[in-house]
């Protein structure tokens, strides 16, 4: 066989399955449950390579909590890193996720991730399974404020502040010296005036709330299938609903890079590019 042959072959697979994808989703209801994967073509790579390994490790939730030093490392990164990933813009795989959604195909959305590009990309019903970087929380008093408002007061405290990264991760965070971080001014909650403001997102080492969980299990229980886009399901966050949906006999479609830990509870599974792929299902679906 020739390799022109062979590449034929494997056009004619992806198709073949693309359709076979459509297939299935075309009766509605379908529930999505997105990943990091689906925010790399805005940007913002994932924690995980293709391979499924690890790239960087983010700040656990027992480390947060243990110190002021700490939490002034988390909020310098932190700080740094929100002036790029707060410009980060929804790619064709949000907007085909939002425009299968206004077709009456995909209704709710859970998202692991912490971007707001669903959102932004105009779906609407998207459970945050792991928060949103746009809002803080005090850990001792319980107040809340955006973002945006912190990100003011903390450029307020820092005028002079110039470190800078081209790094940007999933969380907003990024890598910065021990200098940087010293020089840092660190934010103090406006009621209670203590150190321990936090994004309202769950840290590597803490626990989704279990009213959210069982919200996503109802999710996932009433879903004609369940379409996973752009994660590994590595952690037990996401990959629960696959089990369950698995278990309930509920179809289970995988699109993303590379293998994941639900391989063998997929129904089908695309080894491809989300934001291509998403704007093809988009047209054969007549969305």
């Amino acid at each position: 066989m020739t390799q022109g042959t062979e590449l034929r072959l494997d056009r004619r697979s992806a198709a073949d399955e693309l359709s076979a994808v459509a297939a299935l989703l075309q009766g509605g209801n379908v529930l999505a449950l997105t990943g990091a994967g689906i925010s790399t073509e805005s940007g913002i790579p994932d924690y995980r390579g293709p391979d499924g390994n690890r790239r960087v490790t983010p700040m656990q939730y027992a480390e947060f909590l243990s110190s002021a030093q700490a939490r002034r490392r988390y909020w310098a990164r932190s700080y740094v890193g929100w002036q790029r990933f707060n410009v980060a813009r929804p790619n064709t795989g949000h907007e085909a996720v939002a425009r299968l959604q206004q077709a009456g195909i995909v209704g709710p959305v859970i998202t692991q991730n912490v971007d707001g590009l669903h959102q932004a990309a105009g779906a609407i019903d998207v459970t945050e399974l792991h928060g949103s970087l746009a809002k803080v929380v005090c850990l001792t008093c319980g107040d809340r404020t955006s973002r945006w408002d912190l990100d003011a007061r903390m450029r307020e405290a820092n005028p002079a502040y110039t470190a800078t990264s081209d790094e940007i991760r999933p969380d907003g965070d990024i890598a910065l010296n021990d200098l940087d971080v010293t020089a840092f001014v660190v934010p103090l909650c406006l009621v209670c005036g203590r150190d321990t403001l936090k994004p309202e997102v769950v840290f590597f080492g803490e626990s989704v709330p279990k009213p959210l969980v069982a919200h996503c299990f109802r999710l996932t229980e009433g879903a004609g299938s369940l379409l996973v886009l752009g994660s590994s399901l590595k952690v037990m966050s996401g990959y629960r609903f696959v089990r369950r949906a698995a278990a309930r006999g509920i179809p289970v479609v995988i699109i993303t890079r590379g293998p994941t830990r639900g391989d063998g509870e997929a129904t089908l599974q695309l080894n491809a590019e989300l934001g291509p792929t998403l704007t093809e299902l988009v047209s054969r679906l007549g969305a």
